[in-house]
């Protein structure tokens, strides 16, 4: 029974290598598919003049950063090349969904990692993230991080990197830390060199998946009660300022999105991220919002021009510095409303502490009195976060109403809404909106009607516990001050 068993395990470990290595030939002769491909194009560019490399190089360069036209340009070429060669019904790795799509993958494209950020596998679709680490490629299905069968070798990922750096001209390629934005709007970060261990470089790429940038999109993947849509769109209307707040990958920037994607377009915005990562003229393109790319000094540079605008609102992505938090109480402290930022913090009561420390740290100033600011400059923070057993699922953790009594100089954080972890609810508080009606006197109608939204919604899930916070780090004292 013994020597039964070895020879079974025996056989098995033979099939196995066969397997593995009957794979590894068809792989070889896919690579080399792509070579004959590869020598074609390299004689049309032996064959053209200086002018018409550059116009060539240019348009590879679209190409690789997904282009749409000149994608499609490279793809049809690829497929007479193919036809013309005899090659149309050679094997291709069972990762890409043809095999013209996987000659421009690894001449062109991302290489194995086409699949993920085009979604060309319905796994892919509701994957929000995917990372390389060395020669393996992780992606989030599911919730859960998965091992893909494709691999990404060294001499590709060089070859990867400096295609996608040819994007970022001011990036050196010896710099061990690059992001880099794709046309389609995937954001990759890529750590390498000195910064990582040996032949472990890495490339973390993050795709957003939603659809439909629509409340009800939101409501249909459960990240918020369809029933408060209402809600929302009511508080859109009467124009409040807006902080979404969260850790990384929890949805903030989605949310500021749909947010955002309802307001009134004939009004005159003005969005300020520390990267390109939202396209503003493509979400809303009949509104004149102007985009600009800064942080830091960059920012702190251009805040006086900014202030003497006439924008409407104001947009600010990934606020992290101070620079970024003084401009948004500026400019909101002049009466600029519908307003929003996103923010990392996944505590919307400590938000306004974390402004003022950075602010009072790089400019001086009052930590109170800055404090004090925030809670009457910005109405409501939106919590976001991510489930710890579903990474691919985002949940509004909360609303978090901001308000400022002067006569007492007090400031309370009124918590409107709250998520229950073990239940999957919201709960919901109906004494909202009281501080907005002394501070929005001509749209005492609107904030009326969103009361009673809130009363309707907390008689169904009310909220019985941590209904107003007023932050211990505002009660004096030289640590408050």
């Amino acid at each position: 029974m013994g020597v039964e068993k070895e020879f079974c395990l025996e056989e098995y470990m033979s099939r196995m290598l066969k397997q593995e290595d009957g794979a590894g030939r068809e792989m070889d002769r896919f690579r080399h598919v792509c070579r004959i491909v590869e020598q074609e194009f390299d004689k049309e560019w032996n064959e053209t003049d200086d002018a018409a490399k550059n116009r060539k190089l240019e348009k590879e360069k679209r190409a690789i950063m997904g282009a749409e036209e000149e994608t499609s340009f490279y793809k049809e070429k690829i497929k007479e090349i193919l036809l013309d060669k005899k090659l149309s019904e050679a094997w291709y790795p069972p990762w890409y969904p043809s095999l013209s799509e996987g000659v421009f993958a690894e001449l062109y494209g991302l290489a194995g990692l086409a699949p993920w950020a085009y979604d060309m596998e319905e796994k892919y679709r509701e994957s929000s993230s995917a990372k390389l680490i060395g020669d393996r490629l992780y992606c989030l299905i599911d919730g859960r991080s998965q091992l893909q069968p494709q691999r990404i070798d060294r001499r590709r990922r060089e070859q990867l990197k400096r295609t996608l750096l040819l994007a970022t001209p001011y990036e050196r390629l010896e710099y061990g830390f690059h992001e880099v934005y794709l046309h389609n709007g995937i954001r990759i970060t890529i750590y390498s060199g000195d910064r990582t261990k040996e032949d472990q470089d890495i490339m973390v790429f993050r795709k957003y998946v939603l659809r439909q940038l629509t409340f009800e999109q939101l409501a249909e993947k459960g990240t918020i009660p369809a029933e408060a849509i209402p809600l929302f769109r009511k508080m859109i209307d009467i124009g409040f300022n807006v902080l979404f707040t969260g850790q990384v990958r929890s949805g903030k920037t989605t949310f500021l999105q749909v947010w955002q994607s309802y307001e009134d377009p004939s009004l005159e915005g003005l969005a300020i991220a520390t990267d390109p990562e939202t396209p503003w003229h493509q979400i809303m393109p009949q509104a004149p919002v102007m985009q600009l790319v800064a942080d830091g000094e960059k920012l702190a540079s251009v805040t006086k021009s900014l202030l003497r605008g006439d924008n409407d609102y104001i947009l600010l992505e990934e606020m992290r510095d101070a620079a970024a938090f003084r401009l948004a109480l500026d400019i909101t402290s002049t009466g600029t409303t519908r307003s929003k930022a996103t923010i990392h913090d996944s505590d919307g009561v400590n938000v306004p502490y974390k402004m003022a420390s950075k602010i009072r740290e790089a400019y001086g100033g009052d930590n109170r009195s800055i404090i004090a600011q925030v809670y009457r400059n910005f109405d409501y923070a939106i919590e976001l976060a991510q489930l710890p057993e579903d990474k691919g699922r985002k949940v509004m953790k909360g609303i978090v109403e901001y308000s400022y009594d002067s006569s007492c100089d007090r400031v309370a954080a009124v918590r409107l809404c709250s998520y229950d972890f073990l239940t999957g609810k919201w709960l919901w508080n109906e004494d909202g909106g009281l501080s907005k009606l002394e501070k929005y006197p001509e749209k005492k109608g609107a904030v009326l009607e969103m009361r009673a939204m809130l009363a309707e919604l907390s008689g169904v899930s009310r909220l019985e516990e941590n209904r107003i916070v007023y932050p211990a780090y505002y009660d004096g004292g030289e640590e408050g001050r």
